[in-house]
């Protein structure tokens, strides 16, 4: 991946959308190819520009329901080297949902609030380029909180240090970036992410078991 990472911006709303690029390109980091302002202009920018990512509201005109979300779908099947963040103000897992139904690997589904902290959404983009899954730990530690309360959670048999682990997992972060964050030992985190795996009834296979983790809150919930 190149250092300086390329995307494409949609949002129809003209300031957020140039306050966003702005906020981007100043960090040194983006360079931000277009910011367009709905989904058929964003899905012609990535084809004639090619990003590494984008970064999408999920309403945008004409409807304003779920566009950015069928635009993401449609750009893994025409282009499938390009991550696609989707920002919504939607904690609710069934727009999760929406998003990651057809596979997890290069999608992340961030909340809005996510624009005020600039390394988390950078770090995000970054995930997603490279294949990588996030879920917003608010939507993630909103389904932590509602699936504990269930007797027959899965959920229910991890301990809070667990639960904590699996939070910082949803967030994208590295091993040694959660070793950084809980003051935890590269040994004791391995066995923390093995016993989550065990409890939770992760297979190896096909799907990367970090963002399987994150998904059993969604799928059980679901049921």
């Amino acid at each position: 991946m190149p250092e300086r990472l390329r995307i494409v911006l949609a949002e129809d709303n003209y300031l957020v959308r140039e306050g966003t690029r702005r906020l981007l390109e100043d960090s040194g980091e983006v360079e931000v190819l277009a910011a367009v302002g709905d989904a058929a202009e964003l899905r012609d920018a990535v084809r004639r520009l090619r990003p590494d990512a984008v970064l999408t509201d999920i309403r945008m005109p004409p409807g304003h329901h779920m566009e950015g979300i069928e635009a993401a779908h449609a750009i893994q099947t025409e282009h499938p080297g390009v991550g696609v963040a989707v920002l919504s103000q939607h904690t609710d897992e069934s727009y999760a949902f929406a998003l990651l139904r057809n596979g997890t690997a290069g999608l992340a589904y961030l909340l809005k609030d996510r624009l005020g902290d600039l390394e988390d959404l950078i770090r995000a983009l970054r995930a997603v380029a490279r294949g990588d899954s996030v879920i917003d730990p608010q939507v993630v530690e909103a389904l932590v909180a509602r699936r504990t309360r269930t007797v027959t959670s899965p959920l229910t048999t991890l301990t809070p240090r667990e639960l904590d682990v699996l939070r910082e997992m949803a967030q994208g972060k590295t091993n040694a970036g959660i070793e950084r964050s809980l003051h935890l030992s590269a040994s004791t985190l391995e066995k923390h992410v093995n016993s989550i795996f065990g409890k939770l009834g992760l297979a190896e296979e096909p799907v990367h078991r970090r963002v399987a983790a994150v998904l059993t809150f969604l799928r059980e919930h679901r049921e």
